[in-house]
């Protein structure tokens, strides 16, 4: 079928269209459709015969080839900046070492396991070094480590793209961040800075015992290595966008070098890469921000089409847990996600006890809590920006973008195809979010194995030689399995900013309740809190999966914003029906008209994944005490209570030696 309009020719075969476009050299301003960004301006065009005036399109494929111009000086800057880290690690695993030895600082005699509660750690230790810097690092790069550890690939190209697709509901998740950090400081960093441990699952030893201890420390394990390959494959995505290298060849090669800074140069060398890392970060996104509002005509653009479109939104108030983004899933969901991970994580507890005191910590935590809430700023400005851009003609449906987390890499190399290097900078940032997230998550591992799973099995302690090996090998095992895991992210297909909190939050609920019971609630004691936990796990992973499965499936539906490709000037093939206008019509219902009850509860928000598994964990504790019975006072000692707890336990709870303790918590 053909159907012709004013200077438009469209030819549609079954729900195939071709689009190709007459462009006139007559002034009637409607004989062609000409986009309002610089993105679509093609050189390439070809004239029928005896028409000089009819121009044909380039097509999609051939645009998207010509975005690829990864040159010379964009791989010299971003091969630049993997030298640099290498060459951290190469320092503070080598140079640095070899200077203290010089100067007579590492003596056989200083040398000391790290990690054991109530055993005074020498700075001269191994594993202190390696894990937490010899507790002697400075505030601003521990800060900054902190924002790059958590602002990964993830939210640099995820959460952009989730403003782009869905709007600015999630943008009012900043107001969740300062909240939960106050919480987390009034409640978690208390009670583990002061009882300095290297991991921070040594605390269910001292308040439980050894199996809830490792119970814990598996939670964190799964939950870290199902996040690490999430943040390996985005900026592989946007690497694949750029240069067309497949992401199964960049990736070995990228998490190659991180996986030597970090089994070489240990937390002093994943911190000062993360400096720069941070540096690079922040002016890539900077600058694209900058040029990108420019280039479409100034913030009140900017405002006015995502105004236009339906993005710029009040919060939703509806209290349906069903409702993908609501207010009340921000604060009752994300305010315990953040709990978990700004208070209950070891990456940011091992950050903080890497410190001298407490009051270095508390600057740190500002500044961190600071940074990533603007940062997150940044990155929902961003998504605002990439509509602005692609307001009429939509990368997805044409297929110039081949996935969602590809979009901002395609606006980069749109924005700055006339500036050598800059695109070499941008995906340089991206990566560089992502080896951060790496760099911390393999040592944040590393120390758990040694203190969690290897430790607690050897009955005579590990010389220093041997501490090095485990943390060594550790990292690099950790990372190669994360490589592999790669495979399974791509297969999954979703949108890596859902996929990353869905499945990190099975281990998070379960481990949140663990760590409230452990801090808030003194008379539930070890085989109470296992029950729980335990339970909420289970019941967690059958949640997510299913909901997973529901979004593979097409069961569960989220109704996008609505795009257009009328402002195209390239021709393209979409299966998906387009309406006379040129815009995708929103899905006729999100979900089943009626639900079972078990779709009642999978296809809940996955902001609050996170909440529902603390919560099961502590009710289901709570019903077990009646079987198991409760502590008695002077059982548990007050200083592992969070402070809150202790004022109204004074007179009941007497403080006991963390040494007898922790001896008496490892006895079976």
């Amino acid at each position: 079928m053909e159907t012709t309009t004013a200077g438009t020719t469209q030819s549609t075969i079954g729900s195939t269209m071709a689009v190709k476009t007459v462009v006139s050299t007559s002034s009637t301003p409607d004989v062609a459709f000409i986009s309002s960004t610089p993105a679509f301006s093609p050189e390439t065009s070809s004239s029928t015969s005896g028409s000089p005036s009819i121009v044909e399109k380039v097509n999609v494929k051939d645009l998207s080839s010509s975005l690829q111009h990864f040159g010379f000086v964009d791989y010299f800057v971003f091969v630049a900046m993997l030298v640099v880290c290498a060459f951290i690690g190469f320092y503070f695993g080598f140079i640095e070492k070899k200077k203290k030895k010089t100067k007579g600082q590492v003596s056989n005699n200083e040398k000391d396991a790290a990690g054991a509660a109530g055993i005074e750690e020498r700075r001269g230790s191994e594993a202190l070094d390696y894990l937490v810097g010899g507790r002697k690092m400075k505030v601003f790069p521990v800060a900054l480590s902190l924002v790059a550890s958590f602002v990964s690939g993830i939210s640099l190209l995820g959460t952009s793209t989730e403003i782009y697709v869905y709007g600015t509901q999630y943008a009012f998740i900043l107001i969740t961040l300062a909240i939960s950090g106050i919480i987390s400081w009034y409640i978690f960093l208390p009670v583990f800075c002061n009882l300095q441990l290297t991991s921070t699952y040594e605390y269910f030893e001292l308040r439980f015992n050894r199996v809830v201890r490792l119970l814990g420390s598996i939670l964190f394990t799964f939950g870290t290595l199902i996040w690490l390959p999430i943040v390996i494959y985005v900026p592989a995505l946007a690497f694949n966008q750029v240069t067309g290298i497949n992401i199964h060849i960049i990736t070995p090669v990228v998490c190659l070098v991180c996986i030597f800074y970090t089994t070489v140069g240990g937390l002093k060398a994943v911190v000062w890469t993360d400096v720069i890392q941070t540096i690079i970060m922040v002016g890539a996104i900077v600058f694209v921000i900058v040029k990108g509002t420019i280039d479409v005509g100034g913030l009140g653009v900017v405002w006015q089409r995502n105004y236009d479109s339906g993005r710029m939104e009040w919060p939703e108030l509806s209290f349906d847990h069903k409702t993908r983004i609501s207010l009340f899933a921000m604060l009752i969901g994300n305010i315990p996600y953040g709990m978990q991970n700004f208070g209950g994580n070891q990456v940011i507890t091992q950050r903080y006890l890497s410190l001298p005191g407490l009051k270095e910590v508390k600057h740190a935590f500002t500044l961190f809590i600071t940074g990533i809430t603007l940062l997150n700023a940044i990155c929902f400005y961003n998504g605002l920006l990439l509509y602005a851009t692609y307001h009429d003609c939509d990368p997805l449906t044409t297929k110039l973008a081949k996935a969602k987390d590809q979009l901002v890499p395609l606006l980069v190399m749109e924005l700055l195809k006339d500036f050598p290097g800059l695109s070499g900078l941008f995906v340089a940032g991206v990566f560089s979010a992502a080896l951060s997230s790496l760099s911390t998550g393999l040592n944040s591992l590393a120390a758990v194995v040694l203190e969690d799973y290897i430790k607690p099995l050897r009955k005579k302690k590990l010389s220093e030689h041997q501490t090095a090996i485990v943390m060594r090998a550790s990292t690099v095992l950790i990372g190669v399995l994360s490589v592999c895991l790669v495979f399974v992210v791509e297969s999954m297909g979703t949108h890596v900013m859902q996929l990353s909190m869905t499945m990190a939050s099975v281990a998070m609920g379960p481990l949140l309740g663990l760590f409230l019971i452990g801090l808030l609630l003194p008379r539930l004691n070890s085989k109470s809190a296992l029950t729980g936990a335990c339970s909420s796990f289970i019941i967690m992973t059958w949640v997510c999966l299913k909901g997973q499965l529901a979004l593979s499936s097409g069961e569960l539906i989220y109704t996008p914003k609505p795009v257009s490709t009328s402002g195209c000037d390239y021709g393209f093939e979409s299966l998906l029906h387009m309406s006379p206008n040129g815009t995708t019509p929103e899905p006729e219902s999100s979900t089943p008209g009626s639900l079972s009850l078990a779709q009642e509860i999978y296809h809940m928000s996955f902001l609050l994944y996170c909440t529902v598994g603390s919560a099961l964990a502590i009710v289901i504790a709570q019903l077990s005490s009646l079987v198991f019975g409760q502590n008695k006072p002077g059982d548990i000692d007050i200083e592992l209570l969070a402070p809150c707890i202790r004022r109204f336990h004074k007179t009941q709870y007497a403080s006991v030696n963390l040494d007898e303790a922790a001896e008496a918590a490892s006895k079976p």
